[in-house]
């Protein structure tokens, strides 16, 4: 069964298609599951070995997510890392994590994104991920009023 998983846009985080896949209504290629975290190939790869790690805890955006569930796709998430590179044969990769539509993010359900970064492109396979980068310029005083507001917000 064919399944695209970027038309979400507009569920709730019990009914998106990872919520679905984890609940087995809907199949995947599973590369890795326990149970709090489940990672599978993303069927529209932009490299291969294009990996998607998810909690199972739903939770639209990493600021939702439980402590636990970050704990749980941290402690994966380097070892599932290296066994996408060693299976892609490639040497760099992205992960890449969006929150919110602004962001990009197309399915309202955290997850993160293992994109393996060929030096070369196979058929079919994809280059990876390319990015810009527009960066500006920190101010001193704006760096410190931005500091003591973060503070101020990790202390709640």
């Amino acid at each position: 069964m064919a399944c695209h998983y970027y038309f979400d846009m507009g569920t709730t985080t019990s009914d998106t298609i990872f919520s679905k896949i984890i609940r087995g209504e809907i199949p995947c290629h599973r590369v890795y599951e326990d149970d709090h975290v489940l990672a599978f190939l993303d069927i529209n790869p932009i490299a291969y070995g294009h990996t998607l790690v998810i909690p199972k805890q739903a939770a639209a955006t990493l600021d939702r997510m439980s402590d636990e569930a970050g704990a749980a796709v941290g402690r994966v998430l380097p070892r599932l890392a290296r066994a996408v590179m060693e299976a892609s044969g490639c040497s760099a990769y992205n992960v890449l994590q969006n929150n919110g539509g602004l962001a990009h993010q197309a399915v309202m359900h955290v997850h993160f994104h293992i994109i393996p970064k060929p030096a070369t492109t196979g058929v079919g396979h994809g280059v990876g991920l390319g990015i810009g980068w527009p960066s500006g310029k920190l101010d001193a005083a704006e760096a410190k009023e931005l500091i003591e507001k973060i503070k101020i917000a990790l202390r709640r």
